[in-house]
């Protein structure tokens, strides 16, 4: 099923007086796919900025906002129409090598996959490694079942709240705290996998809801991804329990969901002079 989708973001800092803003760093733009066509991608900022885009090691399509004036409001506002045709229960064509689990990833695939197939030394606790390993039954279990079982323990152990702090908590922070945000539940999901010798990667971009009706009223989303041979990346979202890329907008890859922020910047001035952020973002289905 095609669904056509329209996606709007709006950012916008407040300051008690006119600030110098430094350059800000914009992750907005989805990455298209053969089920996600991007049909039209509107990037504004009030005041006016320059826009230089780029693109980074992972294909994301970055663009750097550069401001002449002085302000006491940023608003960054971001209009995406896009063409999802993802099916709601993939079946993956996974190659026979990695049917069962563990298996090992071709030389040219290990290469290629370098930090995302690895634990980083942050990320490296007993814990974690304890936690995903309790999802093996025994040598030889099913590949995509054991990521299923894992992707959807999470909620089994840890409750989903709304975060409004900056940053992404460690894995071993949310397994110890029972909580986190969909970023956290995705950062965790990833390291538990990475334990295992899965490669994987964080994902942000948006998520809708087919069940709701109307314009659904939200913020960004994170989720994760595992590179299987033969299928190449599944999707993975332990915040809602799903599997494959139906109703996910993918903006951004990277290493950590912390990595990959829709927003950063900084501005001259005073810390006080900062008054505070507002992220609306709307989800609509079109007729």
């Amino acid at each position: 099923m095609t669904t056509r989708l329209t996606i709007s973001h709006v950012t916008t800092y407040r300051y008690v007086r006119p600030v110098v803003l430094q350059p800000h760093r914009l992750l907005l733009r989805p990455r298209g796919s053969h089920d996600l066509t991007i049909l039209e991608a509107t990037l504004e900022c009030s005041p006016a900025a320059a826009l230089n885009w780029t693109q980074d090691v992972f294909g994301n399509l970055i663009a750097t906002a550069t401001f002449a004036a002085p302000t006491t409001e940023l608003v960054i506002s971001n209009h995406i129409v896009a063409q999802q045709s993802a099916d709601d229960w993939p079946v993956f064509q996974i190659a026979p090598s990695a049917h069962a689990f563990p298996f090992e990833y071709s030389p040219p695939d290990a290469a290629d996959l370098g930090g995302l197939l690895g634990v980083e030394r942050s990320d490296a606790t007993p814990g974690v490694g304890s936690w995903a390993r309790a999802f093996v039954a025994r040598p030889g279990t099913d590949t995509l079942s054991l990521l299923k079982d894992v992707n959807a323990g999470i909620l089994g152990t840890i409750v989903y709240r709304v975060r409004e702090e900056e940053g992404t908590q460690t894995g071993a922070a949310t397994l110890a705290l029972a909580s986190g945000s969909c970023r956290d539940l995705a950062q965790l999901f990833i390291e538990a996998v990475r334990h295992l010798g899965f490669g994987a990667r964080a994902v942000s971009g948006y998520l809708f809801d087919p069940t709701a009706s109307g314009s659904q009223e939200g913020t960004t989303h994170a989720w994760a991804e595992v590179y299987l041979p033969g299928a190449g990346w599944i999707a993975f979202d332990p915040t809602h329990r799903r599997v494959g890329d139906a109703n996910l907008v993918a903006v951004a890859v990277g290493r950590s969901p912390a990595d990959i922020a829709p927003v950063s910047g900084g501005y001259s001035g005073a810390p006080d002079d900062f008054v505070g952020m507002d992220v609306q973002v709307r989800v609509a289905r079109d007729a």
